[in-house]
């Protein structure tokens, strides 16, 4: 068993988009910028856009974070949008989910223009996504094909299923891994809550992406020996004998799959440091499209 340390391939990302960075500021060309929306206090969302704002320090990007309270109408959401989308100076934006409930995410989502849209959720990136034209994919999925193709691992040929179907994950996830290349060239199914015998399909695989949100939900009894597992989950468990009180677990039961896996992501660890990674690289192209750096 091999651990594919998405700690380590992000790091090797985030020095070479650095260098590209630094290469722009000697040349005076312009430094991409990044606009992250935070609306509300959420802890959960407080952390990852402070960590996306981190990375772009690192980097050199420029960026900026927008806070507003949870109170926020959407109509004065969706101007503040506007506003991102017609400021020259800002080449991604983002804003964080989930927002409040009386805000809707499509409408935020679809208001965010094209060019701009570094998350990859708008429908005219989904719709380039699977046609196979260039487009800005989402980050974890993106980190996932990254992580595949630094540890060399061929996938061509493979019987992959992926646990989850959410728009964020799930769904462009199978798009890339049935799509031509490598890695790429999978057959893949997709499983949900309501698919039958999901244990069954499960154990067929040669390649599980597990991203449906449940703590430890996929057990030694559903993988098969030497299969490639990614856990995409994150659920913050309690757990007394921690400081902070809870501990980090993954959708995967890692102590008792681990040993049956050729490959395996571990959580934290995995795929999360990619994922800021990759959309730091999505913004950077973002710059490069818009003013042809």
């Amino acid at each position: 068993m091999q651990l594919l340390d998405g700690s380590l391939a992000s790091k090797a990302i985030k020095e070479e988009l650095k260098i590209e960075v630094a290469q722009l500021a000697t040349k005076g060309k312009k430094i991409p910028h990044l606009a992250a929306v935070l609306v509300g206090s959420n802890g959960a969302s407080e952390t990852y856009v402070g960590a996306k704002v981190k990375a772009c320090n690192e980097i050199g990007f420029k960026s900026t974070l927008i806070r507003l309270e949870d109170s926020i109408s959407e109509y004065k959401l969706l101007s503040e949008v506007e506003a991102l989308n017609n400021d020259p100076d800002v080449d991604g934006i983002l804003v964080q989910l989930p927002l409040p409930k009386h805000i809707s995410d499509e409408k935020v989502i679809n208001a965010i223009h094209p060019s701009k849209d570094v998350d990859g959720f708008h429908p005219i990136s989904v719709g380039r996504l699977v046609q196979g034209l260039p487009a800005f994919i989402p980050a974890t999925p993106y980190g996932i094909m990254l992580l595949l193709a630094h540890y060399q691992i061929d996938t061509k040929g493979l019987n992959a299923v992926v646990v989850g179907r959410s728009n964020i994950v799930g769904r462009p996830m199978s798009i890339l891994l049935s799509s031509n290349g490598n890695p790429g060239n999978c057959t893949v199914t997709i499983c949900h809550s309501h698919t039958k015998d999901l244990k069954g399909w499960c154990r067929s695989a040669d390649l599980i992406v597990a991203a449906l949100g449940r703590p430890e939900f996929i057990t030694e009894d559903m993988v098969k020996d030497g299969a490639v597992v990614i856990d995409v989950g994150i659920t913050r468990v309690p757990d007394a004998s921690k400081k902070s009180g809870f501990a980090l677990k993954g959708d995967v039961h890692f102590a008792s799959v681990a040993p049956k896996c050729s490959y395996i992501t571990p959580v934290p660890g995995g795929v999360g440091p990619l994922t800021i990674a990759m959309l730091m690289r999505n913004t950077i192209e973002a710059a490069e499209r818009r003013v042809g750096l």
